[in-house]
């Protein structure tokens, strides 16, 4: 299922195009999933609209070739994400956090780019949302990413600050020193690690140790600490 009837590239298979029907599916479907995370005990959950995923092909232009009420302009292609959003805020607690990724842009012309996500993060700041956590790319195969430590936290830090949302800075940052700098220029007001915390399950304890911070262990690690 997507947006639009268009493959990935070529030789991938040709999703179905969401009716109205579907569509309504797919916001019920999110309104679901945050029950369950609830009943479940998760004090967090996360709105996945990057990478390729659904929401962000509905955002994309590039993927997004509708002529309802879901496509053409910016307005149609974000009121998918605002749907969900609402939706999730309904029966997510506001005491407990809600986060939305997105790729902060898809690297290729025409398509979904930083200035569209930091407008979208203003829109969806007053529905509920209190995090953006800032990557990109994704969408669309072939294209050619700067990678280097860092290069999507500028990204985090022009919608933290255009926008006035807490933002997460992620993508090639290993280094204790590096995510504190992040952090404490203002940049971004967390970081998140992936790649960097299966190398080293015990990151946070190193992290602390380099920073001079001082973390308790939880009670069943303290005889091994």
């Amino acid at each position: 299922m997507a947006p639009s009837a268009l493959p990935f590239d070529q030789g991938w298979h040709v999703p179905q195009a969401l009716d109205a029907a579907g569509i309504a599916r797919v916001v019920a479907d999110f309104r679901a999933a945050a029950q369950r995370a609830l009943a479940a005990g998760f004090q967090l959950v996360e709105i996945h609209a990057a990478h390729g995923y659904l929401l962000h092909q509905f955002l994309s232009p590039l993927s997004n070739r509708r002529s309802d009420g879901y496509g053409g302009s910016f307005e149609n292609r974000t009121r998918l994400v605002r749907e969900v959003v609402t939706a999730v805020r309904e029966v997510w607690p506001q005491a407990l956090p809600l986060w939305l990724r997105v790729s902060a842009t898809d690297w290729a012309e025409g398509g979904w780019d930083l200035e569209q996500s930091v407008a979208l993060a203003r829109m969806l700041k007053p529905l509920g949302v209190d995090l953006i956590d800032t990557s990109s790319g994704g969408l669309v195969p072939h294209v050619q990413i700067p990678l280097a430590p860092g290069y999507q936290v500028p990204f985090a830090a022009r919608i933290r600050r255009e926008a006035d949302i807490a933002t997460g800075a992620v993508g090639l940052i290993s280094t204790p020193e590096q995510a504190e700098a992040i952090v404490a220029g203002g940049e971004a007001d967390l970081v998140l690690l992936a790649r960097a915390s299966l190398r080293d399950p015990y990151f946070p304890r190193r992290a602390a140790r380099a920073l001079g911070a001082s973390i308790q262990a939880p009670v069943q690690y303290q005889r091994g600490w």
